[in-house]
């Protein structure tokens, strides 16, 4: 007769998958899982899509160190055509020797059979029909997958697509609930979509080439991109009389002024208990985002006066791409400054205000600043 401990004695394989982890941790783990049936799969990776720029995008991955052979990259689909069948069959790829594509020049590819990988299963990843990237099982061997295999693996690859689409939504439902958040104080301030677009891409492109130097990985670059417009959120608490002055502000409105990173802060916390996402993965991104990207690295910024390192990589990437837009956006009281006039400014104001770091990182891809301004042109310059 089955005791009453008889009945807990059964540990749940995936129990992990509970715990408040980033997806980086839970994609590891269910590879770790995945190899005790299937030890030649090497490694996991997952590709997301921006529908805006039609960019593929690396995201994250199971492997660790040196291993992963393609990381803080993006490329066009349209540059990766036999990923494109994949699209226009809406099945998997299932490709048992990797060498058919030795002769690719695809910087994809190339780096993929440069790491050893012999085999790969594509799956396609979709959320309601919509096309949002591609996770990859990669193998070391040849011929390793068999279709009684390819069935238990397509388990997997759905309770994989299925936690991308739980974070990505969470991520869509807070910064929707921060931007309603907005709406409904009636804040309108002079930022356009436009800005906000080029605003998160400088912030990815710093972030990536910083990548390598600061341990960046590809989910806090997707977290940074998508965190840096909401910088300003704490906006929303400052009176009409200061957000909207036309004059320079006095000691006393500025003081006032200074108060938003701050008011940002609790804004976000309070949205992310609300919503119960305070437990959501990479969240301090966005919190130091908002708090910490008044901060100058000589001590001298607001609201803590810290210094250096001690204001998070975030902030100091988010500072930086604000800062330059703004130089370079037309507002109602001056022109637009040219892209070496404002490279110029932040030269000037790298190990003061700014972070030389961050602004290295931008000024040493002036050709890419110039991509994302072409892409996103304010409506009343085109």
């Amino acid at each position: 007769m089955q005791s009453e401990e008889d009945l807990f004695t059964h540990q749940d394989t995936l129990a992990n998958l509970h715990e408040n982890l980033p997806l980086t941790e839970k994609l590891r783990f269910l590879h770790q899982t995945i190899r005790q049936d299937f030890p030649f799969i090497d490694r996991l990776a997952i590709a997301l899509f921006d529908e805006k720029t039609e960019m593929l995008k690396t995201y994250t991955h199971s492997t660790e160190g040196s291993e992963n052979p393609v990381s803080t990259y993006e490329a066009p689909l349209s540059a990766a055509p036999s990923l494109l069948t994949i699209i226009e069959h809406r099945r998997p790829r299932l490709v048992q020797d990797l060498n058919i594509f030795s002769h690719g020049t695809h910087e994809h590819t190339k780096r993929v059979a440069a790491t050893g990988y012999k085999s790969s299963y594509t799956m396609p990843l979709y959320q309601n029909s919509v096309f949002m990237g591609f996770l990859f099982f990669n193998s070391l061997q040849e011929h390793p997958f068999t279709p009684q295999t390819l069935r238990q693996i397509d388990i997997y690859g759905h309770l994989i697509a299925l936690m991308v689409i739980s974070e990505l939504t969470a991520i869509r439902t807070l910064l929707a609930a921060v931007r309603a958040a907005r709406s409904m104080t009636h804040y309108r301030d002079l930022e356009t979509g436009s800005h906000i677009d080029r605003t998160a891409h400088y912030a990815r492109l710093i972030a990536r080439e910083l990548a390598s130097r600061y341990g960046i990985t590809d989910e806090q670059i997707e977290h940074i991109f998508l965190f840096s417009p909401m910088h300003d959120v704490g906006k929303i608490g400052i009176p009409d009389n200061i957000l909207r002055k036309p004059s320079k502000l006095d000691a006393a409105e500025f003081d006032i002024m200074k108060t938003h990173p701050v008011k940002g802060r609790e804004i976000i916390d309070a949205v992310l208990d609300d919503f119960g996402l305070s437990a959501f993965g990479h969240t301090d991104i966005l919190r130091n985002i908002a708090e910490y990207h008044h901060e100058a690295v000589d001590g001298s910024g607001y609201p803590n006066g810290l210094k250096g390192e001690e204001i998070p990589i975030e902030a100091r990437i988010s500072a930086v791409a604000d800062v330059f837009d703004a130089l370079t956006s037309r507002r109602s009281y001056k022109a637009p400054w040219s892209n070496e006039e404002a490279f110029a400014v932040l030269r000037q104001m790298s190990n003061s205000k700014l972070d030389w770091d961050c602004v290295e990182a931008l000024l040493n891809n002036a050709d890419k600043v110039l991509e994302i301004q072409q892409r996103f042109r304010d409506n009343n310059l085109i």
